[in-house]
């Protein structure tokens, strides 16, 4: 790991204490256990631009369950270099998103904070240019995906064919529909090894994204056809 990847990983682990605490009692992350980690390759029209780094916990039991969702993204486009941070807290139930938090340091501070409550979600949006506060529905069953963030597609990886999904990109202040479909299992390579992953598309309105998850709901592979990006587990490949 390089010194760049240290520094974000120990700062953004003292974030996650941090902010776990305040989303979920101490008790119960003594409680969690790892369901996925690792990191995807990420690269548009073919050209490597980056990494993202991620673990997703359980934590806790029963009613009380919750998923809790970190990561780190690097990557250089267009000559501009960023780095952010993700921290998602999903409810293990019906994977409705509950909570969120990005950082980014490069190329410009923005902080955003969101959490449910009732029947809505309000957001807390803080940058270089001030500070902007908007509300968004919260749907039944609501989902979380971050702009170009291929491991908040986890929580999409139970939804039945043919749903109508509600989902919020904080990032962008937008809320979409993501219509599931197109399910079969396929045969793709992960460097030299071929495994077989259910095919998903998630149709909405800025583009279609296809995902591929492994038999334990792992992304192994998510695309974004219509602007080339293509994010492929790095930590799987044998």
């Amino acid at each position: 790991m390089n010194l760049l990847l240290h520094i974000a990983h120990s700062f953004f682990l003292g974030l996650y204490i941090t902010s776990f605490a305040l989303v979920v009692p101490l008790g119960l992350y003594a409680q969690s256990v790892v369901v996925d980690q690792g990191t995807f390759g990420l690269s548009i029209h073919g050209e490597k631009i980056g990494t993202e780094d991620f673990i997703i916990r359980r934590a806790g039991l029963g009613n009380e369950a919750a998923f809790i969702s970190r990561g780190v993204v690097v990557r250089a486009l267009n000559g501009t270099s960023e780095e952010f941070t993700t921290l998602l807290r999903v409810t293990a139930t019906e994977g409705t998103a509950a909570g969120y938090e990005f950082k980014s340091s490069r190329p410009a501070p923005i902080e955003i904070m969101l959490n449910i409550s009732g029947p809505r979600y309000f957001s807390r949006f803080i940058s270089g240019e001030g500070q902007e506060e908007r509300e968004f529905r919260a749907e039944r069953g609501t989902r979380i995906v971050e702009h170009q963030v291929a491991h908040h597609l986890y929580f999409l990886g139970n939804v039945l064919n043919d749903s109508i999904i509600h989902v919020i990109e904080p990032l962008s202040r937008t809320d979409r529909q993501f219509l599931v479909s197109a399910q079969q299992d396929e045969e793709i390579r992960l460097g030299r090894n071929r495994v077989v992953a259910r095919r998903v598309m998630f149709t909405s309105a800025d583009g279609n994204r296809i995902v591929w998850f492994d038999r334990q709901g792992r992304v192994l592979r998510v695309e974004i056809p219509r602007i080339g990006y293509l994010a492929v587990r790095e930590d799987l490949v044998g």
